[in-house]
C-alpha cells in the first residue's frame, strides 16, 4: 500500500522504477547508461561490527600509545616500492571522465597526506604528474594514451583486467566529453563516443600476462611495482592466477565500485559484492603463502574509517577510494542543488557523469563548469577527508588493542546478518557460527 494512493498496492516485481525503465527502453530503443555504482542493497561493511577490547583484551590509550598507519606496497620484486603514510589510496579515474582540475585536486589531496593516486584510462596529464608525489599509471585494454615515456615517469604500473562496476566489460566515454585535448591524448576523433575493449588485445590468459609483466619490468628497470586490477567475480581463481603471473600487488574492485559511465544493467547485475570478494582473495593469498607478501588493495564502496578498518581486519593491506574522493571534492554538493534540478536530478542523487554537465566541475570537460573547481581548495578538502577516515581507523584499531591498523584481524569482527557472516567469513554476532562452515 502506498501513502500517495491509499488502498492501492504496488507490485514488487513491476514497481514504479521497473515500469519507468520499461517505458524508457520502449521509447528510446537503447539501454540506460549512467555513472556512480550499484544502488541496490548489497551486504556491505555496515553489516559488520568490531569487538572492542575490555577484559580479555586491553585497548590502547589514544593520547599516549601509538597506532601506526604506514604500509609498503609492491616490494615483492620492485626495487622502489611505494611507501604510503596511510592505507588509503585514490583509485583510477581518467582525465576525460574527470576534468583536469579534478585530476590535479586528487593529486594534491593524496600528496598532502602521503598516499598515491592513479591515472585511469586515457593517459597521464602534466597536472596530475606534477601534483602527485606517488602516481600509479594504469594500462587498460584500450591502451588509449599509453606510452613508454609516461610509464617510466610513473611510480607504479597497474594493469587493469576488470572493474567492479563492470567486470567483463570495457570502458565508455561519450562524445559529449571527447573534446580536442581528450581526443588528442587518446588518438581518437573529437565528439565521437569511445567504447573501450573488454580485454587486452595481446594476451588471452595468465601465461601471456606473465610475459607482459616481465616486459613492463624490463621497460622500467625492475624499479616500479606492477599491480593487477581485477573486478570481483571469480575472485579466488583470478587472485591466484595474478600471483602466478608475477604481480606485486592485487587491486580488487567489488561490485559496489563506481564508474564514470556504463550500462545500468552491468552496474546492478554483474559481479559480486566487496565482502565475499575480499574474503576469497585473502583465502587465495593465504593458501599460496603470499598473504602480506603480495599486497591486496580493495575498493568498492569504501566511505568511512570504519570501512577502512573492516577491510584491513578482513586481510586487505590498503583500500582505494573513488566515489568518496569525488564527493570530498564537492560532487553532489547541496551548493549546486538548483542546477542539479535543472538537469532532472538533485544533490545526493546526481549520477549522470557520462553527460559532461556536472555543475560541480568534476565529471565534465566543459571549460566553464570545470573552472568552478579550485584544485587547491579541492585538494585541501580531500586531504581533510583522508586524514579523518585514517583517524577513525586508528580509533577502532586502538579500541581493539592494536598498535598498527594492519594488526586488525578477522577475530576482531562479527556480523549482524547471516548473509554478511557467510560472505565475510566471520561469526554471526553472539555466536561462534560462520554460515557454511559447520553447524550453528
Amino acid at each position: 500500500m502506498t501513502t500517495e494512493h491509499p488502498g492501492l498496492r504496488e507490485s514488487n516485481l513491476f514497481n514504479r522504477d521497473v515500469i519507468h525503465e520499461i517505458q524508457r527502453a520502449a521509447r528510446e530503443g537503447i539501454y540506460g547508461i549512467r555513472g556512480w555504482g550499484s544502488k541496490r542493497y548489497l551486504p556491505h561493511f555496515d553489516d559488520l561490527v568490531f569487538l572492542g577490547a575490555s577484559m580479555s583484551r586491553y585497548p590502547l590509550e589514544g593520547y599516549r600509545e601509538r597506532c601506526d598507519t604506514d604500509v609498503v606496497i609492491g616490494d615483492r620484486y620492485a626495487s622502489k616500492p611505494l611507501h604510503l603514510k596511510i592505507p588509503v589510496t585514490i583509485a583510477g579515474m581518467s582525465f576525460g571522465a574527470l576534468s583536469a582540475q579534478a585530476k590535479e585536486a586528487l593529486g594534491r589531496g593524496a600528496t598532502a597526506v602521503g598516499t598515491s593516486t592513479t591515472t585511469g584510462d586515457g593517459g597521464m596529464t602534466p597536472e596530475e604528474r606534477e601534483s602527485s608525489t606517488q602516481l600509479v599509471y594504469q594500462i587498460l585494454p584500450s591502451r588509449y594514451g599509453t606510452n613508454p615515456d609516461d610509464l617510466r615517469k610513473a611510480d607504479a604500473i597497474e594493469v587493469v583486467l576488470g572493474q567492479g562496476a563492470k567486470p567483463g566489460g570495457g570502458g565508455m566515454l561519450l562524445g559529449l566529453k571527447m573534446n580536442e585535448r581528450v581526443a588528442a591524448m587518446r588518438d581518437l576523433p573529437v565528439d565521437i563516443d569511445q567504447r573501450s575493449a573488454c580485454r587486452h588485445p595481446d594476451w588471452t590468459g595468465p601465461d601471456d600476462l606473465e610475459i607482459k609483466i616481465r616486459e613492463l619490468r624490463e621497460l622500467t628497470d625492475w624499479e616500479k611495482p606492477v599491480f593487477i586490477k581485477i573486478g570481483a567475480s571469480r575472485t579466488y581463481y583470478d587472485t591466484a592466477l595474478a600471483v602466478k603471473a608475477g604481480a606485486d600487488v592485487i587491486v580488487l574492485d567489488g561490485m559496489q565500485g563506481g564508474t564514470g559511465a556504463t550500462q545500468d544493467v552491468f552496474i546492478e547485475h554483474v559481479g559480486i559484492p566487496t565482502l565475499p570478494a575480499l574474503r576469497q582473495a585473502v583465502e587465495a593469498l593465504t593458501e599460496l603463502d603470499m598473504h602480506r607478501k603480495v599486497q591486496l588493495i580493495v575498493s568498492g564502496g569504501i566511505r568511512s574509517g570504519a570501512d577502512v578498518a573492516k577491510a584491513l581486519a578482513m586481510g586487505a593491506d590498503a583500500v582505494s577510494i573513488g566515489t568518496a574522493a569525488l564527493i570530498a571534492l564537492g560532487d553532489n554538493s547541496p551548493e549546486f542543488d538548483e542546477e542539479y534540478k535543472k538537469l532532472g536530478s538533485a544533490a545526493g542523487y546526481y549520477d549522470d557523469y557520462q553527460a559532461g554537465s556536472d555543475p560541480a566541475g568534476i565529471s565534465t570537460q566543459d571549460e566553464t563548469l570545470a573552472s568552478r573547481l579550485d584544485p587547491v581548495l579541492g585538494g585541501r578538502r580531500l586531504a581533510n577527508y583522508l586524514r579523518t577516515i585514517t583517524m577513525e581507523a586508528q580509533i577502532i584499531a586502538r579500541a581493539c588493542g592494536k598498535s598498527h591498523v594492519l594488526n586488525l584481524e578477522p577475530e576482531d569482527l562479527c556480523a549482524l546478518s547471516i548473509e554478511a557472516a557467510a560472505m565475510a567469513g566471520v561469526p554471526l554476532a553472539g555466536t561462534r557460527w560462520i554460515p557454511g562452515r559447520g553447524e550453528a
